[in-house]
C-alpha cells in the first residue's frame, strides 16, 4: 500500500487515531480513577475492587498478543470496531453488578476488548505513514491516553457528585458510541490479505535465524524493562488518590481531582522524551534508560517528602508517572517500527504493549495488599527499587542492535 504524502490527510488521519485512543482510555480507566469512591459508597476493600483492575490487565496484555497477531492478517480498522461494540456493553453493565466478583468478570471482558485498540492502530500508521511520520504521529496519538485520562479525572468527580460512580461508566459508553460512529465514518481500509502476501518473499529472507526474535536474550531484556515501566506507570496513576487521601486526610472526590496532574505531565514528558529521542540520544534504549533515571529520582523524592506536603507528593507521583508515559512511547510505541522488515509490526507491538500489563496487573493489586499489609512508605520504597532496576536495565541492553 502506498505512504500517504499530504501532510493535511496525514494529520487528519493522526488526530482520528488520537482520539480514538482517547475515548478507549476513557472507557478503560475509568474504573481506577474512582475506585477510592467505589470504596467509600460500596464499602467492599480496596483489594476486593482492584480484583476487576487486576483482572483487566491480565485480559488485556494477553488481547494485546492475540491483537498483534490478528492485526497483522485482518482489518484493523474492524478489530478495532469490535473493541469498541465490546467496551461499550461493558460498560453499560458495570452499574448492574452488585459485588465485586460480577465487577471482575465484567472489567476482565473490558480489558479484551480494550486490547483491540492499540496494535491495530500502530499497524495502520507504519502502513500508512513513511518513518518520519510515524514516529511524529506517534507521539501525538499517544497524547491521547493523556487526554482521556484528564477527562475521566476532571469529569469523575462532576458526575460522582451529581448522580453517584454509576453515571462515570454510562458516560463512558456514550463516549465509545460516538466513536465508534466517527472511526467507521473516517478510518482508511486496509487491503491486508495483498500486504502480507507482498511481505511474505522479504519476510523469508530477512527472518532466516531471526524467526524466534521476540525470544532472544536482549528481547528479553526489553520486555523485562516493559513489565517494570507497567508497575509504576498503571499502578501510581490507579493508586495515588487514594494515597494522598489516606496520607493527608482528603476527600476522596478532592483525591480523584488531583489526578488530573498526572496525565498533564505524561503530555510534557511526551513531548520532551520525543524531542531527546529525535535530536540528541538516537537510541530508544538509552533514551528509555535516561527518562528511567529520573523517574527513579522523582519516586525517591516522593519517598522522601511523603507526609509532609501534599503538593509535593502529588507533583513527584506526576512525574515519576509522566517518566514511565516516557519510557513507553520509546518501548512500546517506536520500537516495533524496527520490526517492519519482518512484516511483524503488530505482532511486536501487541506483545511489547502485553510486557505492560503483565506489570500493571502485578503492581494494582501488589500496591493494594502492600499498602494495606504494611504503609505506604514502605511501598514508595519498592517504587523507587522498581525504577532502579528499569534503568540498570535499558542501559545493559543499549548497545544491541535489533
Amino acid at each position: 500500500m502506498e505512504k500517504i504524502t499530504n501532510q493535511k490527510e496525514i494529520k487528519k488521519i493522526t488526530l482520528l487515531f488520537m482520539f480514538t485512543y482517547m475515548i478507549s482510555y476513557i472507557t478503560r480507566t475509568n474504573y481506577g480513577a474512582i475506585i477510592s469512591e467505589m470504596v467509600e459508597a460500596t464499602s467492599f476493600s480496596k483489594s476486593m475492587l482492584s480484583m476487576s483492575i487486576t483482572g483487566s490487565f491480565v485480559t488485556y496484555g494477553t488481547g494485546q498478543i492475540v491483537s498483534g497477531i490478528l492485526g497483522d492478517k485482518f482489518s484493523p480498522k474492524k478489530l478495532v470496531s469490535i473493541g469498541f461494540i465490546i467496551t461499550i456493553l461493558m460498560n453499560l453493565l458495570i452499574p448492574l453488578c452488585t459485588n465485586p466478583y460480577q465487577m471482575l468478570a465484567v472489567w476482565c471482558v473490558n480489558g479484551f476488548a480494550q486490547s483491540f485498540m492499540w496494535p491495530p492502530i500502530v499497524k495502520l500508521m507504519t502502513t500508512l505513514f513513511s518513518n518520519e511520520d510515524y514516529s511524529k504521529a506517534t507521539v501525538t496519538v499517544s497524547w491521547g491516553s493523556s487526554f482521556g485520562t484528564i477527562a475521566v479525572y476532571l469529569l469523575a468527580p462532576v458526575l460522582i457528585f451529581l448522580s453517584g460512580w454509576r453515571a462515570v461508566f454510562i458516560f463512558a459508553a456514550i463516549c465509545g458510541v460516538i466513536m465508534l460512529f466517527v472511526w467507521n465514518r473516517n478510518c482508511p481500509n486496509m487491503e491486508v490479505a495483498k500486504e502480507v502476501t507482498a511481505k511474505k518473499a522479504e519476510v523469508k529472507e530477512t527472518t532466516g535465524s531471526r524467526k524466534n526474535f521476540l525470544f532472544t536474550p536482549h528481547m528479553l531484556c526489553i520486555m523485562l524493562a516493559i513489565v517494570l515501566q507497567g508497575m509504576l506507570r498503571d499502578g501510581v496513576t490507579t493508586w495515588m488518590p487514594s494515597y494522598i487521601s489516606e496520607t493527608y486526610n482528603l476527600s476522596s472526590i478532592i483525591s480523584i481531582l488531583t489526578g488530573v496532574v498526572l496525565p498533564v505531565f505524561s503530555i510534557v514528558c511526551f513531548r520532551v522524551t520525543s524531542e531527546l529521542y529525535q535530536r540528541k540520544l538516537k537510541n530508544p534504549m538509552i533514551c528509555a534508560g535516561v527518562i528511567f533515571g529520573v523517574g527513579m529520582i522523582s519516586a525517591l523524592a516522593l519517598l522522601l517528602f511523603t507526609g509532609r506536603s501534599a503538593a509535593c507528593s502529588v507533583l513527584f507521583s506526576a512525574l515519576l508517572t509522566g517518566c514511565m508515559h516516557g519510557v513507553n512511547l520509546m518501548l512500546v510505541c517506536m520500537l516495533p517500527a524496527f520490526f517492519q522488515k519482518y512484516g511483524k509490526v503488530s505482532t511486536v507491538s501487541g506483545v511489547l504493549n502485553s510486557c505492560t500489563y503483565v506489570g500493571s496487573a502485578i503492581s494494582t493489586y501488589g500496591i493494594a495488599v502492600i499498602s494495606e499489609a504494611y504503609s505506604w512508605s514502605f511501598t514508595l520504597l519498592i517504587w523507587v527499587l522498581i525504577a532502579a532496576l528499569g534503568t540498570v536495565t535499558c542501559f545493559a541492553v543499549s548497545k544491541k542492535q535489533l
